[in-house]
């Protein structure tokens, strides 16, 4: 197992006190593309092969719903 699948996982079994900055790394290492909103209080994963994104707020923490849909998206690419 690789560590982005290790960390995936930890995320999957533990999706409460991640950071944004550990989101963006993830999505980064699964190929996602991040960028910030023109107001700077979200932050939008997108990946190329896939039409939709997932708008994230970047307050602290990050609510533990939002790890979950960003799992399902990898998860969706993944397969």
């Amino acid at each position: 197992m690789s560590k982005k699948d290790k960390k995936l996982e930890r995320m999957k079994n533990n999706p409460r006190d991640w950071k944004i900055d550990d989101l963006k790394t993830i999505a980064h290492e699964f190929e996602f593309e991040v960028r910030n909103s023109r107001t700077g209080s979200h932050v939008i994963f997108y990946h190329p092969n896939y039409p939709d994104n997932l708008t994230v707020p970047a307050k602290k923490p990050i609510k533990p719903i939002y790890v979950k849909q960003l799992i399902a998206f990898i998860e969706r690419l993944k397969s």
